[in-house]
C-alpha cells in the first residue's frame, strides 16, 4: 500500500531545516503525495519562527495543483501540566496540531514526570497528534499513554526520522506503542519528520513497525486523504472544506 499522506514537515522557518514550501510541492508532485503538513517548531524552541509566523500562516493556499497543505505546528511541550507554547484562539486557526517532547524546552526528567506531561497534554484537547512519543530520552508509561489517547481522540506518531537521523534506540518503544494503541483501540500516524523536502513521504522504516504489529489500517490515519481530514473535522477543526476535493 502507498501512503500519499505525511502529517510531519518543516521548512526553513526553522532554521535547522533546509527546505521551502515550494519544494515541498516539488516533491510531492513527484512522489504523488496528496495532502501533507508543514508543521515549523513552536516558538519556545531557539531557532523556531516568530509566533507570528503561526499566526500569519492564513495567507497560504491549502491546495496547490491538487496538492493540499495542511497549516500546522509542532508545538513544544512546555511542562507536566501539559501546556505548550501555542495557545487561545489562535490554535483554532490551524489546520493540525502537533506537540512533542523537545530537549531545549523541557530537559528530560522522570518517566512519571514525561508520562504525566503527555496525559495532561492529550487531556488538554488542544493537540491533534503527539510527535514522536517513542523517544527513548524520554521513557513514559506506554500503556497508560496509549489509553488517554485511545479515550480523547488523539492519535500517537511513529516518526519515521526517529530510526534514520534521531532519537537513536527508537525501534522497541515504537513496536511497543503500536501494540499498546492496537490493544487500547486508538489510532497511529506515521510522520516523516523532514527537515528537507526529499524525505516527504518516506515511511519505510515506520511500516515496517505497523506491520510487525499487524496494526489495523483502518486506524492508521495515512492511509487516505479522507481518513486525515475526518479525522481533524472530529478533533473540531472547522477550516478544512477547501481539501474537499481530496476525499473520494
Amino acid at each position: 500500500m502507498k501512503f500519499l499522506v505525511d502529517v510531519h514537515a518543516h521548512t526553513i522557518a526553522s532554521t535547522h531545516a533546509y527546505s521551502t514550501i515550494h519544494d515541498y510541492l516539488s516533491v510531492a508532485k513527484e512522489k504523488g503525495i496528496k495532502l501533507f503538513a508543514i508543521t515549523d517548531h513552536g516558538p519556545d524552541m531557539a531557532d523556531a519562527p516568530h509566533f507570528w509566523h503561526f499566526v500569519n500562516m492564513r495567507v497560504l493556499p491549502r491546495m496547490v495543483d491538487g496538492i493540499g497543505v495542511l497549516r500546522g505546528i509542532e508545538a513544544n511541550i512546555k511542562n507536566e501540566q501539559g501546556e505548550i507554547d501555542f495557545f487561545g484562539e489562535y490554535l483554532q486557526e490551524l489546520d493540525i496540531v502537533l506537540a512533542g517532547f523537545h530537549e531545549p524546552v523541557f530537559p528530560p526528567s522522570t518517566k512519571e514526570a514525561h508520562t504525566r506531561a503527555l496525559l495532561n497534554t492529550i487531556e488538554s484537547g488542544h493537540v491533534d497528534i503527539i510527535s514522536h512519543p517513542g523517544n527513548p530520552a524520554y521513557p513514559i508509561d506506554i500503556k497508560r499513554v496509549a489509553e488517554a489517547a485511545a479515550a480523547h481522540n488523539v492519535a500517537l506518531e511513529i516518526n519515521n526520522s526517529s530510526f534514520l537521523t534521531s532519537r537513536k534506540g527508537s525501534v522497541n518503544n515504537c513496536t511497543e506503542i503500536a501494540r499498546a494503541v492496537k490493544a487500547a483501540g486508538g489510532l497511529l500516524v506515521m510522520g516523516s519528520d523532514s527537515h528537507v523536502a526529499f524525505s516527504l513521504g518516506g515511511f519505510d522504516k515506520a511500516i515496517d513497525i505497523i506491520e510487525a504489529v499487524a496494526f489495523p489500517m483502518e486506524r492508521l490515519l495515512n492511509r487516505s486523504p479522507e481518513a486525515l481530514l475526518c479525522f481533524l473535522s472530529a478533533r473540531g477543526h472547522k477550516s478544512l472544506d477547501e481539501y474537499a476535493v481530496l476525499i473520494e
